[in-house]
């Protein structure tokens, strides 16, 4: 094998220019599969990030709707004299509530499949800015726990999130902050629903990304909200989960809604149309990186396939001194493997070096303030992925022609010459 090596670094020398063609073809190759492959998975982390960090693994909560056997009904059951005719259905007061959620949350947390989970209150009202109302949505939750469960604080661009802890306290959408020309240490007013007026300080602003959801929607700690409701401290509209396994989601929803008696959602479910998308720019990207690797091998082969025709004489010497069509064929693959672990190499330094390079580009977007260069993905599977490729597709590239040198007749080509 030391000679089969030492023949093919021979030939590879001797057309030293073709080889690192076909090298540099490998590395240019190797590099733009992993810098493409880690940009396009950055952005789509970045992109499920503003949905899926916010979103719950499963959110039980219940839906406001009417009861599917009325008590009139109940009343008549059986009986064929009579048939009850209902209108107008109302729901009850406080129906939107969670029955017994400390014993619910008390389970939950003894569940081992369960990583976390943060309870959360939604007060619907409007802000007072003078004569004008602005409708919003106040969502009491535990601070700490969003922080630690749905990143909080990646959206929390200004104000400190231990300063929600404090009473009668509010972070602003930073749509509707704007709107209201608030500023952090201000007093705003809400109203509830029910008509009631609160003040609260403004401590802080939360943006998304989306601006239609910042017009919207503002954060307080739960006593706050529940005060705004006139309700206990055991009330509660819902209750968010983070799984350690995200792919239990739907089983684990169906099993706690009828284990507790309420409505469950996925984020399967919640986000059908959003991890389609995320598939989709997925398979674009590999793709791309895919058909860059195969140009390479084609590449190789055809200045390997020519270096065959050009070296017949050399040959047709080897097969006469005693190499047999096995050890030419060993040759040749060698030569096409020296090819692409060199270019590969020299790719893997590439492809990091260009990865952080596009990590260093300002991106600066009102609708991303945390986000302030490009986003890109470093994982190893990258550069693992592009090395294999990239010896794979050397390989084969060159098999072919390694195939036809050693059909190769040195009879016939001495007699030729």
């Amino acid at each position: 094998m030391k000679l089969v090596i030492g023949i093919a670094g021979t030939l590879l020398l001797a057309r030293l220019k073709q080889s690192i063609v076909a090298a540099v073809g490998v590395t240019v190759s190797i590099t733009m599969y992993i810098s493409l492959s880690g940009f396009m998975n950055g952005l789509n982390g970045m992109l499920d990030g503003l949905i899926l960090n916010r979103t719950p693994h499963i959110r039980l909560y219940n839906e406001i709707k009417p009861t599917a056997v009325q008590p009139s009904e109940l009343a008549y059951a059986g009986n064929k004299d009579h048939h009850s005719f209902i209108s107008s259905v109302k729901p009850k007061p406080g129906v939107d509530r969670i029955r017994n959620a400390g014993g619910i949350m008390a389970a939950l947390r003894d569940d081992p499949r369960v990583l976390g989970i943060a309870p959360k209150v939604v007060a619907q009202g409007f802000f007072n800015v003078g004569t004008t109302e602005l409708t919003a949505s106040v969502n009491g939750i535990d601070p700490m726990e969003e922080a630690r469960l749905f990143k909080f604080t990646d959206y929390l661009v200004q104000g400190e999130l231990a300063d929600m802890m404090g009473a009668n306290t509010v972070v602003l959408g930073k749509s509707l902050a704007d709107l209201m020309l608030a500023e952090v240490g201000d007093v705003v007013q809400f109203t509830t629903a029910r008509g009631e007026r609160f003040l609260l300080k403004v401590v802080g602003f939360y943006q998304s990304g989306i601006s239609d959801y910042d017009k919207i929607q503002c954060y307080a700690a739960l006593p706050t909200v529940q005060k705004l409701l006139g309700e206990p401290a055991s009330y509660y509209t819902d209750i968010q989960l983070k799984l350690f396994d995200l792919e239990q989601a739907p089983a684990l929803a169906s099993e706690y809604a009828a284990l507790f008696q309420v409505d469950a959602m996925d984020i399967q479910q919640a986000n059908a149309q959003f991890e389609t998308g995320t598939k989709v720019r997925n398979i674009i990207s590999y793709a791309v990186s895919i058909v860059l690797l195969i140009v390479a091998g084609f590449g190789i082969y055809n200045i390997l396939n020519m270096m065959i025709y050009e070296k017949l004489d050399s040959i047709a010497i080897l097969k006469a001194t005693g190499f047999s069509g096995r050890d030419v064929e060993r040759i040749f693959i060698s030569l096409s493997l020296i090819i692409g672990i060199c270019g590969g190499l020299v790719g893997l330094i590439g492809g990091y070096a260009l990865s952080h390079f596009i990590a260093r580009i300002p991106f600066e977007t009102e609708a991303l303030p945390t986000i302030k260069t490009y986003p890109v993905d470093f994982s190893a599977q990258y550069f693992i992925i592009g090395i294999i490729f990239a010896l794979i597709t050397t390989y084969i590239a060159g098999w072919f022609p390694a195939r036809k040198a050693a059909k190769v007749d040195p009879v016939e080509i001495i007699r030729g010459k």
